[in-house]
């Protein structure tokens, strides 16, 4: 297993790739790290940040995709009806745009730092949008 580390505003989280579910998706985000961008709070879904990346394509379609990825679940919405993006869940999250109801493939679980999820997910919605790093350990 290949670790992921990843920072979030001022957290660190470990997390996994879920190569088994999800190899395409990994394998075009591999391709892609180190990756950088900003978390913003969710509009529509819940309780989750996301990175907007506008038409940006991975040239995957969809593989384990989920509306409702469980807190520290990563999905990548490969584009479609709305733009492409990924989704952190921190609480509760039923993935959805203006358009309605998506699903969005999950390729990353954190596996440690789950304790300060809640606290990432408050300090985007209270101080604003946070760099985001995810990068091979």
């Amino acid at each position: 297993m290949t670790k992921i580390c990843i920072t979030a505003g001022p957290f660190n989280f470990d997390a996994k790739l879920e190569r088994e579910a999800a190899p395409e998706t990994c394998a075009a985000f591999e391709a892609a790290m180190p990756f950088l961008g900003k978390i913003v709070h969710v509009r529509w879904s819940g309780e989750g940040v996301w990175v907007p990346l506008g038409d940006r394509d991975f040239g995957v379609g969809y593989e384990n995709h989920t509306s409702h990825p469980a807190p520290g679940q990563i999905i990548l919405y490969p584009g479609g009806i709305s733009e492409t993006e990924i989704l952190l869940a921190y609480g509760g999250v039923d993935f959805s745009s203006k358009m309605g109801q998506l699903a969005g493939n999950h390729f990353i679980t954190l596996t440690s730092g789950l304790e300060n999820l809640m606290k990432l997910g408050n300090l985007v919605l209270w101080d604003g949008a946070q760099d985001i790093k995810f990068a091979f350990e």
